[in-house]
């Protein structure tokens, strides 16, 4: 299926290398790279400033001869422009009335949609545009007759195409972005999601990472994407020099960007996701209190409507990073970063709570399992920074019928080496109890490993805790994380769902185990410490609630509810941007469907880089709706706990409010098509 089915939109950044005071030759580069652009499928391609004379001509810019050429080098192109799908926005200088105007021109299929003079004219340093041009707001036209087509002209004008949804395009021309509420700013505000700017911009140094910034920002700030081009090489150095900056952002994020100082062409080509960006305006009120403050001049602008008409035809290939990962960075030094904020989230909500509680003992149960080590070493470093012994860390493992010897011994060393207050409870003889209580064949020697079965032990150990904390004078900590809470695989009430307090409830199992791996990397930690750490890290996901088969293979979590590194991925994208469910197993199969394409954590070994087909990614998402919307009643319920990320909270006094009995239906028909 099209990317455009999918809610994408293709843009393209353009940067040829110019001849200056030559129209002739630019057209003919400009029409090259709109070719090229249109076999890449885009649905937009923009140029630099003035790209049709050169942007550094000077006086010469007055000139009619230069005038006349620039003008049929634009119906070069404009014929050029015929049969393709892309908008293609040139710039050059235009004769409007008695001024002379930089202006951007939007073409398509032959035809002339829309004219945007240059709003601000930089008139410092090196810039004379003053000298040369009339202002935006000079002219008294709002529409021009330009190679025999009349046109809008003004900087108000937005392009909304009528057969792809969320595609609103606004123009703007370089310095319109450097000004404090660039013309972009009102487009947005007014419905734009897509801004171009056509840009001169020569370089100085720095001027590369504040036009990221500048870019980035303005994306954000907008809810939108961002198409910025600056000239490149063939621009005159005899004062300048100019590095070809393409950049294409969205929603402060960078998708893709030129290679600067290029000696030849470039086309720089990215996906912008116009249902995210859509998502992201429905879910921030203040965008549109503003958009009801401004409402009048808003009104004003002019909307331009045109179609693509062949957008099944685009291809399938997604062009931008999708990470397999979501709530993980691949670059070491984000995820290091990313790894430090959590750890002092976690650590300053368990360290206000105790404050405002007044009680500075906490009780943990430890499995040597994933959770319960993440939670204890959050535990360990608020205590630190409290200045509370360790020792008031009150820490039990419980071994029940499953409980393997390798967990246990971890456990023991964990709080052992940790210098917290350990202990060992073993539950099995109340666990039997309750079994024979309530009647079950395990009792009477069967081997009946059902829910029950597991409830009865998860039960037991919570309510242990919670007696223990009432005997010593402390909370409860829990230990469960967003995973599971999102699955449901949690016992309810009287189990391992319940806390007084958690500090895990953010996070999800795949961020988990990265941050363990950092908290080892810190150093912090003795040796007999950090060797049990590598070991839980390199242990199966179990719950062990059931004793091993015949086989001696142990209860696996994944084997019953499916890969955590899925169901993230799923999480993130359903709660995060409301994506429809075809739109998750899309983009499942972008970042899951080849191991070879895309980037890996250098901490996840080969073997274990896995990949999955689309029928894989269509079951366990399946799995995954069904038992997210099935046990909403688990998470409004659930304790208290700091939110760690975006996306990455399901308190119904957070992110996620949702009724407990909402059906799972109408995301399952829109996955399986029905």
């Amino acid at each position: 299926m099209s990317i455009y089915r999918h809610g994408f939109a293709r843009v393209a950044g353009a940067v040829p290398v110019v001849r200056i005071a030559d129209p002739v030759a630019n057209a003919q580069a400009t029409v090259e790279l709109m070719r090229q652009a249109a076999t890449e499928g885009a649905a937009l391609v923009v140029f630099p400033e003035m790209g049709l004379t050169g942007y550094s001509i000077d006086d010469l810019v007055q000139q009619d001869a230069v005038i006349d050429a620039a003008l049929d080098a634009l119906a070069t192109v404009v014929a050029a422009s015929e049969g393709l799908r892309p908008l293609v926005a040139v710039g050059l200088p235009l004769v409007v009335d008695a001024g002379l105007y930089n202006c951007a021109v939007l073409l398509r299929d032959g035809r002339i949609l829309g004219v945007v003079p240059k709003a601000f004219l930089p008139n410092y340093r090196e810039f004379y545009d003053k000298r040369y041009f009339s202002a935006a707001r000079d002219a008294l036209a709002d529409t021009v007759t330009l190679l025999g087509q009349t046109v809008p002209f003004g900087t108000d004008l937005i392009f909304d195409a009528v057969d792809l949804p969320g595609f609103a395009l606004h123009l703007e021309v370089c310095e319109d972005a450097w000004v404090p509420i660039p013309p972009s700013t009102w487009a947005a505000l007014g419905g734009a999601t897509v801004l171009a700017n056509l840009s001169g911009s020569p370089v100085t140094i720095g001027k590369e990472s504040y036009r990221k910034s500048l870019c980035t920002s303005l994306s954000a700030r907008c809810i939108a994407a961002y198409v910025y081009v600056a000239a490149g090489y063939g621009e005159s150095t005899t004062d300048l020099a100019w590095d070809g900056d393409a950049l294409i952002a969205e929603n402060g994020g960078l998708l893709t960007r030129s290679t600067g100082f290029a000696t030849t062409e470039q086309l720089v080509v990215a996906d912008v996701d116009l249902d995210r960006l859509r998502q992201e305006r429905i879910r921030m009120g203040s965008f549109h209190d503003q958009v009801g403050d401004l409402k009048d001049r808003l009104t004003s602008l002019r909307h331009i409507d045109f179609e693509f008409g062949d957008l099944d035809l685009a291809d399938d290939d997604l062009r931008r990073s999708v990470a397999r990962f979501p709530f993980v960075p691949a670059d070491a030094g984000d995820r290091d970063e990313r790894c430090r904020e959590v750890r002092d989230i976690q650590v300053q909500g368990l360290a206000a709570r105790l404050r405002a509680t007044g009680i500075d003992k906490i009780v943990i149960g430890v499995s040597g399992g994933l959770d319960s080590t993440l939670a204890l070493l959050v535990a360990v470093d608020t205590f630190d920074r409290l200045g509370l012994p360790r020792t008031n860390i009150l820490a039990y493992t419980m071994p029940g019928f499953a409980t393997g010897g390798a967990t246990l011994r971890r456990a023991h060393v964990l709080m052992d080496s940790l210098g917290v207050t350990g202990a060992e409870l073993d539950i099995r003889p109340s666990c039997e109890q309750m079994l024979a209580d309530i009647g079950h064949p395990y009792a009477k020697g069967e081997k009946v490993f059902d829910v029950t079965f597991e409830n009865v032990q998860a039960g037991e150990r919570t309510s242990h805790l919670f007696r223990l904390a009432n005997f010593h004078g402390g909370i409860v900590l829990g230990t469960g994380d967003l995973s599971e809470l999102a699955l449901g695989w949690c016992t309810y009430g009287v189990g391992d769902q319940m806390s007084h307090y958690n500090v895990n409830t953010s996070v999800p199992k795949t961020l988990i185990q990265y941050l363990i791996r950092w908290m080892i990397s810190t150093g912090q930690y003795s040796q007999e410490t950090t060797d049990t750490l590598a070991e839980i890290l390199d242990d199966v996901i179990s719950p062990e609630l059931v004793p091993p088969g015949e086989d001696g293979a142990i209860q696996s979590t994944e084997d019953t509810v499916g890969p955590y590194e899925l169901h993230d991925f799923f999480l993130y994208y359903l709660t995060r941007f409301g994506y429809r469910p075809d739109k998750i197993a899309y983009l499942a199969g972008q970042a899951w469907g080849d191991r070879e394409r895309g980037a890996w954590s250098e901490l996840i070994a080969p073997e274990r880089r896995n990949q999955y087909d689309a029928a894989t990614i269509e079951h366990w998402l399946s799995t995954f709706l069904k038992r997210f919307m099935s046990n909403q009643f688990k998470r409004t319920a659930m304790p208290n706990g700091p939110k760690i990320g975006s996306g990455g909270s399901l308190s119904p006094r957070g992110d996620w409010r949702s009724p407990s009995d909402a059906s799972a239906r109408t995301w399952l028909d829109q996955l399986h098509g029905r």
